[in-house]
């Protein structure tokens, strides 16, 4: 197993290191890096995302490890974008990821798309968690719109999955996803968990226009469309995965960061 990373210093990659992976040393803008780590590889997974660098940066780093993955003459690239990505829904990091897919098609290169939900881990995020610490989990959607979700843990099974088990999803395209629920529904299963009141706000989207236009438009189109994957059929077909649902999930998390009286999970 290889891992590429920035700086072998990191903490991060001094644990992926102490797990047993070899490190290779690059960066996503340094094709010649990118080509080095994948030479020798079976597979290759990757994902990039747009938060440091904005959308321009995501499809050139995007296109230039899938060119340098083929150029290595790695066997199966899965490379994981966003759920619904592929239908047209005019939010900049989602299209971004979409234009990365198409070039991958056009290389001809064999390779699985990996696409997930919302994650449920952006409840963790400095976008929601200080609302949480006052009692209120507060989103820009009204509080009984359906939301899909899936957890990092996840995300990591199925792409295991598909990593291990090439031939079963060489040139697809799946949308993954593990759960869905509503903003007040997910705010008391957080209530019940921690035993602290946690009340739905649903805020005006301005507020989200305030965190960046990418951001907004991103929930506007949850509360006009939304995501669409096949939970039922994701569950039947793709077992070894686990698919943990919100409530699982949340029964597993440190929430002690919410205040006095809330234990972290094992706490006696």
């Amino acid at each position: 197993m290889r891992a590429f990373t920035r700086s072998d210093e990191s903490p991060a990659a001094r644990q992926l290191q102490e797990l047993g992976a070899e490190l290779a040393v690059g960066d996503n803008e340094d094709g010649e890096s990118v080509i080095r780590a994948a030479q020798g590889m079976d597979s290759v997974y990757a994902m990039t995302s747009f938060f440091e660098s904005g959308v321009e940066a995501e499809v050139r780093q995007g296109k230039r490890a899938a060119d340098a993955i083929k150029a290595a003459g790695a066997g199966h690239f899965v490379f994981v974008s966003v759920a619904s990505a592929d239908r047209s829904t005019g939010i900049p990091h989602f299209e971004s990821k979409y234009e990365i897919e198409q070039h991958i098609e056009s290389l001809g290169i064999p390779s699985t798309i990996a696409a997930p939900v919302f994650f449920s881990e952006n409840l963790l995020s400095s976008w929601t968690l200080p609302g949480l610490m006052e009692g209120t989990l507060a989103l820009p959607m009204p509080p009984d719109r359906p939301l899909q979700q899936i957890s990092v843990g996840d995300i990591a099974s199925f792409v295991v999955l598909a990593l291990e088990n090439p031939s079963r999803f060489l040139g697809q395209r799946i949308d993954i996803a593990s759960d869905e629920l509503s903003g007040r529904r997910a705010a008391e299963i957080i209530s019940n968990t921690t035993g602290r009141t946690i009340d739905y706000a649903q805020i005006p989207i301005s507020k989200a226009y305030e965190m960046g236009e990418d951001i907004a438009r991103m929930y506007e189109w949850f509360d006009r469309v939304g995501y669409s994957a096949d939970i039922v059929g994701l569950r039947r077909d793709y077992t070894a995965t686990g698919w943990r649902t919100f409530e699982q999930w949340v029964s597993v998390q440190d929430w002690s960061v919410l205040g006095a009286g809330v234990e972290a999970p094992g706490a006696v």
